[in-house]
């Protein structure tokens, strides 16, 4: 038989190196699937909505000696029911109780299972809602002028505590939905005003209220 050409000995070793290269581009992506995990403590699973999809939503990471699995949806999880809210406390977390001028609170959640039973709840950030009150005015309510809410189906074992670990910034102005796009909202007085920070996840409020300070 001919020998082939050296052009074609090239096209070839080209071919096989793109192939190498596409699979290991996968390999890297599936790798920061299973790393990336917006919930510390918690099994979670994402689920698309009309505004989000699931290229870019990250599953739960393995832990040491663990073979990489992708945690089921709740509908696909037998055996575990929805969580309850005798079951579930809820409370708004902050990253600092006093904030000089010009630094923006953070403001997460905190979950805790008290029931005897393993449960799923929705944590996406469709169904969180941040309020800063300050007495009886509500300053500002995350979803007033939220972008891309997504959802999350997670498991919340018994007897355990999870928190978001992307947290949720408050930029120190009043919201609302007619002024999203307003650069010159009022602001939030400072000077050691006393406001409060409260949260509601999937219809589940949080007991009480987290106190911070804006100098």
């Amino acid at each position: 038989m001919p020998r082939s050409s050296a052009a074609v000995y090239r096209r070839r070793r080209l071919v096989a190196v793109v192939g190498l290269l596409v699979l290991l581009t996968a390999i890297g992506v599936g790798v920061w699937l299973f790393i990336a995990q917006p919930w510390a403590g918690a099994e979670t699973s994402p689920r698309p909505t009309s505004s989000s999809t699931t290229s870019d939503s990250p599953t739960t990471a393995p832990t040491a000696g663990e073979t990489p699995v992708a945690e089921p949806t709740a509908d696909e999880t037998p055996g575990i029911e929805p969580c309850k809210a005798t079951d579930v406390t809820v409370a708004a977390v902050t990253d600092a109780e006093v904030y000089p001028a010009g630094v923006l609170p953070k403001l997460s959640i905190s979950l805790t299972n008290n029931g005897k039973a393993d449960c799923t709840l929705d944590v996406g950030s469709t169904m969180q809602v941040f309020t800063v009150s300050s007495g009886a005015d509500v300053w500002w309510r995350s979803t007033d002028c939220q972008e891309n809410p997504s959802s999350m189906i997670a498991t919340l074992a018994a007897g355990t505590t999870v928190t978001s670990k992307e947290p949720v910034a408050w930029d120190r102005t009043r919201s609302s939905v007619e002024t999203c796009a307003e650069e010159n909202r009022p602001r939030a007085p400072g000077g050691g005003a006393s406001y409060h920070v409260g949260v509601s996840i999937g219809g589940f409020e949080s007991q009480g209220t987290q106190q911070i300070i804006l100098e």
